[in-house]
């Protein structure tokens, strides 16, 4: 990583894909905001078209979203769903459930307390 990328704040959200079951599990860490979010559009993107259309995103060692991380996970949800895919939530931290509540996307998006009955459900 650059030292520019470093003072832009790029280096708050980190992603690692795995693949359990057939399900391609992306285990985010740090901030989802507009400076970081291209990483896990940029996975989302690669787990829905590369790997199985089924996508299970662990938020538990993410610390803040806002709309742009929103406007990520909808847009891959939708796209997952387009093609006979889903996406699922594992691990939302306390904080960040409560920004998804607040506009809603618990209702469109399913959230679960653990990985293991995100991968089950």
């Amino acid at each position: 990583m650059s030292e520019t990328e470093k003072a832009q704040g790029l280096e708050l959200l980190t992603v690692v894909s795995t693949i359990t079951d057939g399900i391609t599990v992306l285990t985010a860490t740090g901030e989802m905001d507009h400076t970081s979010t291209g990483r896990l559009a940029q996975a989302l993107k690669t787990g829905g078209l590369g790997g199985p259309p089924y996508v299970v995103v662990d938020l538990g060692h993410v610390t803040f979203i806002d709309s742009s991380g929103i406007n990520v996970l909808l847009t891959a949800h939708r796209g997952l769903a387009e093609a006979d895919g889903w996406l699922r939530l594992a691990r939302v931290p306390d904080s960040v459930m409560r920004t998804l509540e607040i506009v809603g996307i618990d209702a469109v998006i399913p959230c679960y307390p653990g990985l293991r009955e995100a991968l089950a459900a």
